[in-house]
């Protein structure tokens, strides 16, 4: 079941003079198309400016289209009465966990949008120890979110929209603040929430190493999607992946040097362990390719 549809969506940033005047109009989006199923975690990509964080705030109504549609759970986001319940329905976390944290006591900061929501007292409470459980952050549910690192302050703000009880999850570079343990503990997190609960997670990042762990990548440049598959499709271009001004996870790029210098290595490796297995293999064959000649020698 598709849970985000957008269909031919173009975005406008309008600038106007101190007169009202049209002086300029960017387009972020351009045209895309996009059908992500309930469940699925995605994860988007693109150099800055490409027009994803834009992309993102379209999921959750922060910004509607200048053209073309957006429908989340069936619910266009251009009709203000179904901006509620598309809220409900896809949750939101930022890049600056400060700006989402406005509680002086985690708890009660958990406890905020469901409180918002109309939900009543005792509900609240299960939703926010349920919630913090779910994260790992239970046992700091009485200490200021001021004192906490920004790793923990991130699943903080996890919690605060999981009490929501969103069916979708939409994170914007939720840790492109954090240092790499933080980043760590929020895409474990963020994993969890999706293999185990079931929600669907669309993730905004710039980190190659997070985009692995997707079902499937999408990649933005100049406001359309230029590329997209799974993260094992996606990340064999190397090379439109570098025209586009991107990264790949080291051991892919480290795999396609050897595979250029004629190691008969798949297309498409992306972790340490798929690594070293291909390596094996090439060793126990005991040859590789002689690099553009097609014959074969000794596989040192």
């Amino acid at each position: 079941m598709g849970i985000i549809k957008a269909v031919k969506l173009i975005y406008e940033y309008v600038s106007k003079d101190e007169h009202g005047d049209v002086e300029s109009v960017t387009q972020a989006i351009q045209g895309v198309d996009l059908d992500i199923q309930a469940g699925q975690f995605i994860a988007i990509l693109g150099h800055n400016g490409s027009g994803k964080s834009t992309l993102a705030k379209q999921m959750n109504a922060l910004l509607v289209p200048t053209g073309g549609t957006l429908t989340v759970k069936g619910m266009d986001t251009s009709d203000e009465k179904n901006v509620w319940k598309i809220r409900q329905t896809a949750g939101m976390v930022f890049q600056n966990p400060d700006n989402q944290i406005i509680g002086t006591i985690v708890e009660e900061d958990v406890g905020f949008g469901p409180e918002n929501l109309g939900v009543p007292t005792k509900e609240i409470w299960n939703r926010v120890y349920d919630s913090l459980g779910r994260v790992g952050m239970m046992e700091y549910c009485n200490h200021s979110p001021n004192k906490l690192s920004g790793g923990q302050k991130q699943r903080v703000a996890i919690a605060g929209t999981m009490a929501m009880k969103p069916e979708c999850i939409v994170l914007d570079e939720p840790t492109a603040m954090l240092d790499p343990n933080g980043r760590k503990e929020v895409i474990a997190t963020v994993r969890e929430l999706n293999r185990q609960e079931g929600v669907t997670v669309i993730l905004i990042t710039h980190y190659m190493d997070e985009a692995i762990l997707a079902d499937q990548v999408y990649v933005m440049d100049e406001g359309k999607i230029v590329l997209s598959g799974t993260p094992r499709t996606v990340f064999s271009q190397v090379e439109q992946l570098k025209q586009l001004r991107l990264d790949v996870p080291q051991v892919t790029e480290l795999a396609y040097e050897l595979k250029k210098e004629g190691f008969a290595l798949p297309d498409g490796i992306l972790t340490a362990e798929e690594l070293e297995k291909a390596l094996v293999a090439c060793k126990d064959q005991g040859f590789r390719l002689k690099n553009g000649t097609g014959e074969m020698e000794t596989c040192q």
